[in-house]
């Protein structure tokens, strides 16, 4: 699993039928001191995560083995939503005292 952050969302009026009712995420790298990499992804979301929220990924054949993406064209899914983040003693990332 990757950490990301929901930096937009990617709209696709016409897509394969499996992938009807899916949301698609624009999804911004990021490393576990919270810093933003350079990269960018787009990803299903199957746990309903939303703007500037901190999300756990899985990417290639492992996307494929959610409930919702069993069969499904998908190369990234958003697994989790996350909370908080330690290294060491040291909390990198808090969503509770962020939007506290």
């Amino acid at each position: 699993m990757k950490l990301g952050k929901v930096i937009g969302t990617v709209v696709a009026s016409h897509k394969d039928g499996k992938m009807s009712g899916f949301k698609f995420l624009l999804l911004q790298d990021m490393a576990p001191d919270g810093s933003l990499m350079d990269s960018t992804l787009v990803a299903v979301d199957t746990v309903g995560a939303g703007p500037d929220e901190i999300v756990l990924y899985t990417t290639g054949s492992s996307s494929r083995y959610t409930a919702t993406t069993h069969d499904i064209p998908v190369d990234n899914t958003i697994v989790a939503i996350v909370d908080s983040i330690e290294v060491g003693s040291k909390c990198m990332y808090d969503k509770a005292a962020k939007n506290g």
